[in-house]
């Protein structure tokens, strides 16, 4: 029978002992109140600790020796679990002779303890103990397989959660934020925090966001590319698929909650088409969109509206939609755009967008595990280690006694980090940069919460001025529309991310800005001059568009269009492009079939 929650806190919130006097009665009762299974008795067949305390591993050391270390709580394939023990600070109590207040520090311990809970320096030893849970699960046997999550446990106080889908190792990070990976023993209460604890210890990649995201995000796109070919029936495929960025962006703002009174642009929408008002479609979103550059109070909306900038509204033309056009773009924007996972969502919408790449949608794209296999080694294990070496130098000096100085120097670190430039000089959609930025922002938030630990106040981390933004992804693209798209993609993302860690609280504004970081623009050649090349007879030459196909009268299958031609030119003043300086670069080998 699970224990009940006031039970389970009361009998542990003030237990401070040494870990290893309470760390499996406590874990073992967190399983009942959670309702999984208790870990089983380790057994002298190694191959069968699958779920066990003290699973033993064995480490290679320079020398060539090897030691055995034991995790506190292991399930195979599932988690490595770290337990620690902190103690409570001390408290105010009235003193029985004089009624006076006095600071009674707890009773006197003669066991080891973490550290007292609060401290940096309890900060800095479940960080440890993550570290040290990493160790453990590098030097599992490569039959076990990766675990996908990291735990840390307080006993008695808190549960922390790393993660790794991508079952590397490479990048454990906190779950499912630098926000809410840490859970407190109070929180336990919460409905949405036991099921998360549940699925940790039974179906740990039911919590993989992506497998969530990645099947929103080709709905969306689907949605997306069934309109833009209603509309390219009548309008141009450029014009189309601007237009269909802006209310792409449009849809994201008003699911995010940065167009208020609530999602005012989707119910716009369903106002229109319910009462067949369709026609006046454009110029109320051409209002909308004018009020969004500039900032101020819509008429349309009958609202306040951020200053939105950027290059994306320096157009604000939308065009007209029929009664079912228009139904197409509410399944679009009644989507969950929060869910949306900007590192296939490129792609997808490129191909949404254009009419030759339409019919490869679901194909060919790069999954986020591929992505994360190229920029970790490249950009984030190297990032991440100058942030380990940064930590112990800053623990070095509190620990001396000169915590300005360990401020400072984690400071230079956030700075240094908020100037890092990542370049992708063939960027496609922004897939490669998107994830860049995460994965920085994700290290941002561990260095503002050391910061935090270390004194420093919300207001003045904010009023620093220095964040890890969209300015420092640096791509190059020769296609223009993948190059709107990839802008459009690291705003989203950005944006998803501020939201996701800083909760309702309002980015900077303008809400977007163009930094002209992404180029469109040939990555390999400048060229000065171009002309039409003749032949002898002074006849324009021209070849196949390389796309455009019909079907073959006899077999039935597409081959190439003849009558589909495009001039060829000659290039004159041919130089090497020049590369913006960057820290890093990452990308995407070119996909040339089977060759």
């Amino acid at each position: 029978m699970p224990i009940a929650l006031p039970d389970f806190i009361s009998r542990w919130q003030t237990s401070e002992a040494a870990e290893r006097a309470n760390y499996v009665s406590f874990l073992n009762e967190l399983c009942d109140f959670l309702e999984v299974p208790r870990p089983d008795p380790t057994t002298a067949e190694e191959h069968r600790n699958t779920y066990v305390f003290e699973k033993a591993v064995h480490f290679q050391n320079l020398d060539g020796t090897t030691s055995t270390g034991r995790i506190d709580l292991y399930r195979r394939g599932i988690f490595v679990l770290e337990a620690k023990q902190g103690s409570n600070p001390p408290t105010l109590q009235a003193d029985p002779a004089t009624n006076n207040l006095i600071l009674t520090p707890p009773a006197a311990r003669p066991r080891r303890r973490t550290a007292i809970r609060g401290t940096h320096g309890w900060d800095e030893a479940m960080l440890a103990a993550r570290g040290q849970a990493e160790q453990y699960a590098k030097a599992l046997p490569a039959s076990e397989g990766w675990p996908p999550f990291l735990v840390t446990v307080d006993v008695g106080h808190s549960i922390e959660l790393y993660a790794d889908f991508s079952l590397t190792g490479k990048a454990y990070l906190p779950f499912p934020d630098p926000r809410s990976y840490r859970i407190l023993l109070s929180q336990l209460a919460l409905p949405e925090v036991r099921d998360r604890l549940r699925a940790v210890w039974l179906e740990p990649h039911s919590l993989d966001p992506s497998r969530h995201t990645a099947k929103v995000t080709r709905e969306v796109a689907a949605k997306l590319a069934t309109l833009a070919r209603a509309l390219e029936q009548q309008y141009p495929a450029k014009e189309v698929a601007e237009f269909l960025t802006r209310c792409i962006f449009t849809s994201f703002a008003d699911s995010v909650e940065l167009l208020k009174p609530h999602k005012p642009w989707l119910r716009m929408l369903q106002d229109l088409h319910t009462h067949h008002r369709h026609s006046v479609f454009p110029e109320m979103a051409t209002s909308l969109w004018d009020t969004m550059n500039a900032g101020g109070f819509s008429p349309i909306i009958q609202a306040h509206i951020l200053k939105f900038n950027g290059g994306l509204f320096e157009s604000t033309k939308a065009l007209p939609l029929t009664h079912d056009q228009l139904h197409l773009l509410i399944d679009a924007a009644d989507s969950d755009w929060r869910d949306v996972e900007p590192a296939i969502f490129g792609t997808l919408l490129e191909r949404a967008l254009d009419p030759a790449e339409r019919h490869s949608l679901g194909a060919h794209y790069t999954p986020r595990a591929y992505v994360e296999r190229l920029v970790i080694p490249t950009l984030v294990e190297p990032l991440r280690a100058d942030w380990s070496n940064t930590l112990a130098a800053v623990a070095e000096l509190v620990s001396t006694g000169h915590t300005p100085d360990a401020i400072e120097l984690a400071r230079d670190f956030h700075r240094q980090l908020c100037n890092t430039r990542v370049l992708d000089p063939a960027c496609g959609s922004g897939n490669f940069l998107y994830v860049a930025l995460e994965h920085m922002k994700r290290l941002e938030g561990e260095v503002l919460e050391t910061l935090a630990s270390l004194g420093e106040t919300q207001q003045a981390l904010e009023h620093t001025g220095f964040t890890v933004d969209p300015h420092q992804l640096l791509g190059i693209e020769i296609n223009p529309r993948a190059a709107v798209v990839a802008d459009l993609v690291l705003w989203i993302g950005y944006l998803q991310w501020h939201f996701r860690t800083r909760g309702d609280a309002q980015p900077p504004i303008p809400v977007i800005r163009n930094f002209h970081n992404i180029e469109n623009r040939d990555a390999l050649l400048k060229t000065g001059q171009r002309i039409a090349a003749v032949d002898a007879d002074g006849q324009t030459i021209t070849q196949w568009d390389g796309v455009t196909t019909k079907i073959h009268p006899t077999t039935g299958k597409e081959i190439p269009d003849e009558a589909a031609r495009t001039t060829v030119f000659h290039y004159l003043d041919v130089k090497r492009a020049k590369w913006p300086e960057a820290d890093f670069i990452v990308g995407n080998p070119p996909f040339i079939g089977g060759k």
